[in-house]
């Protein structure tokens, strides 16, 4: 079949707009080779890559289909599809399409550590003698940390904890003897935003949206895509996941020419900006990562916590909820997930030490929250809530200014998509294997221990 140019140059186009986070243009540039598609693997891959970076995975899987049926030998096609099949919930297609990728592969670390993560891994059936021999064959660095997690994962569901975390040690480390991160760099950023706030509080709000937004904050895995299902379940709320569009309103604001979305400068920069503008552009960056507009939406990405206080002026009608959990707990969890390699916002996660200062600061900004906007965020406990689920739920949607709606309770029949590593968790109802999963390794965190009982955290 003859290629359509105008498709290919659409998908192309869409790719570069996605790129430079232009997401409204790219939805366009999507709808309209919809009209006119392109027949090869390249350019519908890309489409799929596009629908995925907007937040529609079930709009990119015939995409993504469509690629590996015309090119199947390409393994980024086969594994973008697999991935999307998780996403949708497609667990046992996922875990084919991997299969057959790891056939045509068998060293693919990519493919490795999303097959661990799909479900929890059984005694009769797991993938640990493949992983071990795939780790002690593989020389490249990123693929050791791909398979590292891997195995940590796997043994872990196996009930082999020591050496679970003995594997994740060595990945980890590894990994962030090749970083260049200084915890300094992030602190200068705590002590800038609060050191902004006086003026940011300060400054008059020119016609700010009355929209209400609810966005989910938090150290990353504390149980924000939890809540998340929990408020998406309400009939009368939809997710967004983890959108980008305040930080890049907040640095369109400001106007600053650094290379990093948050910075020092970037924050001083904000007490010249129009708040207002701010929250205008951030409903507008949001829009297209939105299915109904007609509903109230969750924005989930738990670095928002950064920007409570813009998010508190911008968006005077906005509903924020922080995930607490168990200070030790919240290091073990971030120690145990690997978030986006590419990304420098998560180079605190590789090791012990640097999560418990990170986690330290951002205590002390919750607190300082607390005080300086009262009132306007509710702390939820992630212990609180798998203890009495009823009721911090309803705690939840009366501080969401949302009716009471049983469906909340059964999050885990959510049908919506789900591109967060607790894809798997959150399919499943409330459960309490995660409590006090730190007291499993509590010599190998005795250091954090006495780092927290120092800046005063209790951890008992």
């Amino acid at each position: 079949m003859a290629r359509d140019p105008q498709g290919e140059y659409r998908a192309q186009l869409a790719r570069l707009l996605i790129m430079t986070r232009q997401d409204s243009a790219a939805a366009q540039v999507l709808a309209e080779a919809e009209l006119a598609l392109p027949d090869d693997a390249l350019s519908r891959d890309t489409m799929g890559c596009v629908y995925a970076r907007l937040g529609d995975h079930a709009a990119s899987l015939a995409h993504f289909a469509h690629a590996v049926a015309q090119a199947p030998d390409n393994l980024d096609y086969r594994y973008n599809h697999a991935a999307a099949l998780n996403f949708v919930g497609a667990v046992d297609e996922a875990d084919a399409a991997l299969e057959a990728l790891l056939a045509l592969a068998p060293g693919h670390a990519r493919a490795h550590h999303l097959l661990a993560s799909l479900r929890r891994q059984s005694a009769n059936a797991n993938h640990v003698p493949r992983l071990r021999a795939c780790l002690a064959q593989a020389r490249e660095p990123h693929d050791r940390l791909l398979l590292g997690y891997a195995l940590a994962k796997e043994l872990d569901d196996l009930g082999e904890g020591q050496a679970a975390f003995a594997a994740l040690a060595t990945a980890n480390a590894e990994h962030r003897a090749r970083l260049p991160y200084r915890f300094a760099s992030d602190a200068a950023n705590f002590d800038a935003i609060e050191r902004t706030w006086p003026l940011l509080a300060g400054v008059p709000v020119q016609a700010p949206p009355q929209d209400a937004p609810i966005f989910v904050i938090g150290m990353p895995r504390t149980g924000t895509t939890l809540v998340d299902r929990i408020l998406s379940s309400h009939p009368g709320v939809e997710s967004a996941g983890e959108l980008q569009a305040m930080p890049l309103a907040v640095k369109q604001a400001a106007g600053t020419r650094s290379r990093t979305v948050l910075d020092p400068e970037t924050v001083a920069a904000l007490a010249q900006a129009d708040l207002g503008a701010v929250g205008h552009d951030y409903l507008a960056r949001a829009h297209h990562h939105r299915r109904d507009p007609a509903l109230r939406f969750v924005d989930k990405f738990p670095g928002n916590f950064h920007y409570v206080g813009i998010i508190a002026r911008a968006l005077p009608s906005a509903r924020i909820v922080c995930l607490r959990r168990h200070p030790m707990d919240t290091v073990l969890s971030n120690f145990r997930n690997l978030f986006a390699i590419t990304s420098r916002y998560y180079d605190y996660s590789y090791d012990l030490m640097d999560i418990a200062r990170y986690y330290a600061r951002f205590d002390r900004l919750m607190a300082f929250w607390q005080q300086a906007l009262p009132g306007r965020v509710l702390e939820l406990s992630y212990e609180d809530l798998v203890a009495d689920q009823e009721g911090q739920t309803r705690r939840l949607l009366d501080h969401c200014g949302l009716a009471w709606n049983a469906a909340c309770l059964d999050f885990h029949r959510n049908a919506a998509p789900v591109s967060t590593p607790s894809a798997a968790q959150v399919r499943r109802p409330l459960y309490r294997d995660a409590l006090a999963r730190w007291k499993r390794h509590e010599a190998e965190l005795a250091e954090v221990a006495a780092y927290f009982a120092a800046e005063g955290i209790a951890v008992s």
